[in-house]
């Protein structure tokens, strides 16, 4: 393989890297947006916000870092926009846990807990990283993040230690949710850092707060993957197809 070559194929992996920190912050943004004017109270509602806020900001950073990416590789003229709002589903490569329906208020705290913890151990790596930009956004967005991870976990607590119904309601959503955790640590060829090597102090946060909230870790649950590779469930076609809807019938509009 010639030196040209190998800078092709190292920019390709540095791109798709980008792109999946961006269609994941994305994605979960989006979804968390359906609770805009619907929290359970008026504080709950705002936080909420303010996160779907933060995520999408990151979005936001990511995808300008990968259009140039793209662009210097590839001669071409993408945006934030177009990366956002042009592609299609299989071309996404987020998470499958970020495209699920909210459900009630437990699944929607619950899935912001297990990923915000997730999304704090891997900026504490991406800092370190040797991709300047990628280590610059981590380094901004790890202090969202850890707010991220207070907010949800106290929930987490305050329903699974609450009343019969709160309890109940969270280890239902631990039952439809767990099985889309696993992917977070399935290595992918475009992966710049280890990320099994974080699963271990993942599980320590999480049995953490599980074991103040009552609530259990399952054991031998099968696991979903798939998103990091572009196969996702049937729920990211409908998503993509309200949050694309303007851009691609009024084109050119901006964020």
């Amino acid at each position: 393989m010639d030196s040209n070559q190998q800078i092709s194929k190292s920019t390709n992996l540095q791109i798709n890297q980008t792109l999946h920190l961006a269609d994941t912050a994305l994605i979960l943004g989006q979804r968390n947006s359906d609770w805009c004017a619907h929290g359970p109270i008026l504080e709950q509602d705002i936080a909420i916000t303010n996160i779907t806020l933060d995520l999408i900001g990151q979005a936001r950073n990511f995808y300008q870092y990968a259009a140039t990416l793209i662009n210097n590789a590839e001669n071409k003229n993408e945006t934030e926009d177009s990366l956002a709002y042009l592609r299609n589903e299989r071309e996404f490569k987020n998470f499958l846990i970020c495209e699920l329906p909210n459900g009630n208020w437990a699944q929607t705290i619950l899935r912001q807990f297990l990923f915000s913890v997730y999304q704090e151990l891997l900026f504490e790596k991406l800092i370190a990283c040797n991709d300047q930009q990628l280590s610059a956004i981590a380094a901004k967005s790890i202090k969202e993040t850890k707010y991220h991870v207070k907010w949800s976990s106290e929930w987490v607590i305050r329903l699974g230690d609450g009343t019969e119904e709160s309890k109940t309601k969270m280890e239902q959503a631990i039952d439809e949710i767990w099985m889309y955790t696993g992917e977070f640590f399935i290595a992918n060829d475009y992966d710049i850092i280890d990320v099994t090597s974080i699963k271990s102090k993942w599980l320590e946060k999480i049995n953490e707060i599980f074991e103040e909230a009552t609530l259990s870790v399952p054991e031998n649950t099968f696991m979903q993957s798939g998103g990091k590779n572009g196969i996702h469930t049937e729920y990211l076609g409908f998503l993509l197809s309200e949050m694309q809807v303007l851009q691609r019938t009024y084109p050119g509009a901006n964020w």
